[in-house]
């Protein structure tokens, strides 16, 4: 566990050292706080905007954090012929995969944190310039809690992202990993339709393996409820807590999977 700590912490601190994680990072900042401009141009609108840009920022931003630092974390040690001399340490090759995602999994939160804080500074600030008028028409309080759900969800999907990555970067090169991820990412969105594919496609074959995908694949619209949370309508804690339970039952398979695949490669 001390190893898979020290391992964690390195790759944390690498992380924020990076230049692209701080580019994604203000960027994302910089678009929640703009969001704020772009809702004054819509009279009565301007809440439900900001809420729609800023959990949308969050989410995007995280995919692009989860990904492009994701599929690097094993790759860049193999590259630089670093893993040899870490491998030779009393560093096991599960200890070594699990601590590469705790760190990076600790970027994650990090960085989503920062980006709520920022939201809801920007809500605050709507909040309090608002006057009573304004407030009456909202659905919901600028600094609605149930924001909070939506937020947790879009992070425990970018944990499962993360385990996606990290497990293709275990055997492929970083482009290669990046556009599997992101392929899954997308399926994943759309996985519903992969169930009914069948009333649509005539080859039997095609709907087979459909319905395979749509089993094994993740269910990425499941952990988003951003316009609920933003039209006001209730989301049921009991869904949030089920929903996370299956991201982190996926995190949890897709990381064996990843230290079977690494256990097994060849580093001479």
């Amino acid at each position: 566990m001390r190893v898979i700590y020290r391992v964690a912490v390195s790759v944390f601190r690498e992380s924020v050292r990076d230049r692209v994680l701080y580019s994604l990072l203000v960027f994302a900042v910089l678009l929640i706080v703009a969001s704020y401009l772009l809702g004054q141009l819509t009279a009565g609108q301007d809440l439900k905007i900001i809420k729609d840009l800023g959990l949308a920022a969050i989410a995007t931003f995280g995919l692009f954090i989860a990904i492009f630092i994701g599929v690097g974390l094993v790759w860049k040690e193999v590259d630089r012929r670093s893993i040899y001399s870490l491998l030779s340490k009393p560093v096991r090759r599960h200890e070594f995969v699990l601590g590469k995602y705790a760190g990076l999994a600790l970027t994650l939160v990090v960085n989503v944190g920062a980006m709520t804080v920022t939201f809801y500074s920007v809500l605050g600030y709507l909040a309090w310039l608002a006057d009573d008028t304004a407030r009456a028409g909202w659905a919901a309080p600028a600094m609605d809690p149930a924001l909070l759900a939506a937020v947790a969800l879009i992070l425990v999907e970018l944990l499962v992202v993360t385990a996606v990555a990290l497990f293709f970067s275990t055997f492929s090169s970083p482009f290669l990993s990046a556009a599997l991820t992101l392929g899954v990412w997308i399926v994943g969105r759309f996985n519903d339709d992969l169930r009914h594919f069948e009333d649509v496609l005539e080859s039997q074959a095609a709907a087979v393996l459909a319905r395979a995908l749509y089993y094994v694949l993740p269910n990425f619209a499941a952990f988003d409820v951003k316009a609920q949370v933003v039209h006001a309508v209730p989301v049921d804690l009991a869904y949030v807590g089920l929903t996370a339970a299956y991201g982190v039952t996926y995190v949890a398979l897709l990381l064996a999977a990843a230290v079977v695949v690494f256990e097994r490669r060849d580093f001479r």
